[in-house]
């Protein structure tokens, strides 16, 4: 009685420890952040053109008068 007792308790055992099966192991992706370079960068290179069209078109337009 005792052997059927111990072959009951080692087979529930041996289930619960294989109820899950062999699968692949699951692996998350990392999230990469792109390196970005900040929105200022783009707006002031065409300021300063503007700026400097401007000066050179009110400095040329003045010569006539005096």
């Amino acid at each position: 009685m005792k052997k059927i007792a111990l072959a009951a308790a080692l087979s529930l055992a041996a289930t619960t420890a294989f109820a899950g099966g062999v699968s692949e192991p699951v692996m998350e992706e990392e999230v990469v952040a792109a390196a970005t370079s900040s929105s200022a960068s783009g707006v002031i290179v065409p300021l300063l053109l503007l700026l400097i069209i401007a000066a050179a078109v009110s400095s040329s337009s003045g010569g006539g008068e005096g």
